[in-house]
Formats: C-alpha cells, sequence, structure tokens
C-alpha cells in the first residue's frame, strides 16, 4: 500500500511541476519596460565568484566566528 501511495505522490507532484514550467512564458521576459536599464553582464570569472566563491567564503567566516567564540565546555561531561 505504501508503495502505491508514493507513486501516487510522486505522479502528483511531476504533474504540478510539468504544469508549472508549461504555464511559465519565458519569452515576456524579453519584453523592456519603461525605465528598464540593464547593466553590462557579468563575466564567466565575476559570476563564479559571486553565485559560488563568495558564498563558501561567507559560510566558512561565520563557521569560523562561531567555533572561535563558543563558550561550551570542551571537556565531556562525567555521568
Amino acid at each position: 500500500m505504501d508503495k502505491k501511495n508514493a507513486l501516487r505522490a510522486g505522479a502528483v507532484t511531476a504533474g504540478t511541476a510539468l504544469m508549472m514550467l508549461l504555464m511559465t512564458s519565458p519569452a515576456l521576459a524579453l519584453t523592456r519596460d519603461d525605465g528598464d536599464d540593464p547593466g553590462p553582464g557579468l563575466s564567466a570569472g565575476e559570476t563564479i565568484g559571486l553565485y559560488v566563491v563568495l558564498p563558501i567564503v561567507i559560510f566558512l567566516v561565520i563557521t569560523g566566528l562561531v567555533m572561535v567564540l563558543d563558550k561550551s565546555d570542551r571537556k565531556p561531561k562525567q555521568a
């Protein structure tokens, strides 16, 4: 019975995702609005730096700050 429910849930999810993809219209993105002034595009290096390297660096900085500023005991408590 569980396989049947899982299959049904998967079919509903796939159908919903497919309908959402079909209903979107990417062609509307080509129409410019009044006052639209796009800037210059990013290079491949800038894109990788902005969307890959920068989040990793921010994550490492936050992790380092948490580890350095951690006030808990380093020794495990004896029961």
